[in-house]
């Protein structure tokens, strides 16, 4: 039973045998009382296999391929040390995630550098670092590049966004495949700038790079995604076959999860079919390094019924905007009584009893944030354990865009980070002090 319950929760997870939550061997409720709530948990053992099994997978498959961490997911520096340390690159989405992944370490030659709209700062930053490519996105951006590294007597090498009308199966607020996208040229468009950069002394081709979706659980779009390049390699040394592998946010996707492994398969086999033995192989997963190892804990506030039952937390849509932006789906618990599928309580009186209230053990609520948005629902129809005011609740499954996507609405403090690992505890980012809130104000 307990397995199943955790499913969806950092590697070497457990319930004691009181049935309290223990993250990277601490528990729960104490990292709560001792850091506050919300906080962002995140377990280092979990974090470091992830990253692990990529490096190893593609290190099988494709030896000598270049595996970044798609670093919007968590541009948290404790984070991207980890991932450095793992021996991955890293990918980054303007000067501010470039400057945050050389703080933590990346040497510049392990750096990709993305975005749709790159401004001629970004693109300066990005040159004067030495990062091992730009990635292309447009012909503005190519004529831009080519000037600011000319400017600066560099040669800078690149890549080129191809979008290959290819789109997996995912919210349309994370599809970037298909033709109708902001991100990237399409088939004929990039024809035209691979023949343009091979006539800029400042550019060196280097190859392609496509993206088509994130959270994605079917392999096939891949083949169909490298199909629609192949023409296009021709004379070109590497293809980024971008990342999104999914992650498993309920224990129903867990079941239908693909492995790191089938994914690294997947992928090389298609290009090496397709396009032959000669292609470098480059990519760059995102979430699922860093999505399974992070969770969320909060404080109950108030649980009030009406038509529905809201359990009303102390943090929300400012600490986790996907539920908001992509109707995400999330599981949640008190972190001292699980709730069972069957209606049973794991923990506040032993594991498999129902718990003592005449009311039902187990409740069909929705767990709210403190803003000031109907919106701001965390989880919608979560089961939880006769849910009342000073519970712990925790939400799994939040290491990828929780912090990344965090802000200050309604004037709430940012979360701290706390890594997690070997029964100890470390705060890796603090939490937000009242007078940062106006600390850049000026008039």
């Amino acid at each position: 039973m307990t397995a199943d319950l955790l499913a969806v929760y950092p590697l070497g997870s457990a319930l004691s045998d009181d049935g309290r939550l223990q993250l990277g061997g601490c528990d729960a409720r104490e990292l709560a009382e001792r850091f506050g709530t919300p906080a962002y948990v995140v377990v280092e053992d979990d974090l470091r296999a992830q990253a692990r099994a990529y490096r190893e997978a593609f290190d099988r498959h494709a030896p000598g391929a270049h595996v970044s961490f798609a670093s919007k997911a968590c541009p948290c520096t404790a984070v991207l040390r980890v991932i450095e340390s793992e021996g991955l690159g890293c990918d980054v989405a303007s000067r501010g995630e470039l400057a945050v992944a050389l703080h933590a370490g990346f040497a510049p030659e392990r750096i990709h550098v993305h975005g749709n709209a790159k401004t001629e700062a970004d693109l300066a930053a990005a040159v004067d670092a030495g990062v091992r490519q730009v990635v292309i996105d447009g012909f503005d951006e190519l004529d831009r590049l080519a000037r600011v590294a000319a400017d600066r007597g560099r040669v800078q090498p690149v890549a080129i966004r191809v979008t290959p009308d290819v789109r997996g199966e995912t919210h349309a607020g994370i599809s970037t495949g298909q033709a109708d996208s902001k991100f990237g040229l399409g088939i004929d468009d990039a024809r035209v700038a691979i023949d343009r950069v091979r006539r800029e002394p400042s550019l060196r081709l280097d190859g392609l790079h496509f993206h088509i979706g994130s959270q994605l659980l079917e392999l096939g779009v891949y083949r169909r995604a490298v199909a629609a390049v192949a023409p296009l390699m021709d004379g070109l040394d590497e293809l980024n076959l971008g990342g999104g592998l999914g992650v498993a946010y309920t224990a129903e996707q867990a079941a239908r999860l693909p492995t790191v492994e089938a994914y690294a398969a997947e992928k090389v086999a298609a290009v090496r079919e397709l396009i032959g033995d000669r292609v470098r192989i480059a990519d760059e997963p995102g979430r699922s390094i860093v999505g399974r190892a992070g969770v969320t804990l909060y404080t109950v506030q108030t649980v009030k019924r009406n038509v529905s039952t809201w359990v009303g937390v102390d943090g929300g849509m400012a600490d986790n905007l996907r539920p908001m932006l992509y109707d995400a789906v999330y599981e949640a618990q008190v972190v001292d009584r699980f709730a069972t599928p069957e209606g049973d309580v794991v923990g506040g009186g032993g594991a498999g009893e129902r718990n003592a209230d005449p009311s039902p053990p187990v409740v069909t609520a929705n767990l709210t944030g403190m803003h000031c948005e109907s919106s701001d629902v965390l989880v919608r129809g979560a089961r939880l354990a006769s849910p009342r005011s000073g519970d712990v609740v925790v939400t799994p499954v939040t290491g990828a865009y929780g912090y990344a996507m965090s802000n200050s609405y309604n004037g709430v403090l940012q979360a701290p980070v706390v890594f997690v690992g070997g029964g100890t505890a470390r705060e890796v980012v603090r939490r937000q002090r009242i007078e940062e809130l106006w600390a850049r104000d000026i008039g």
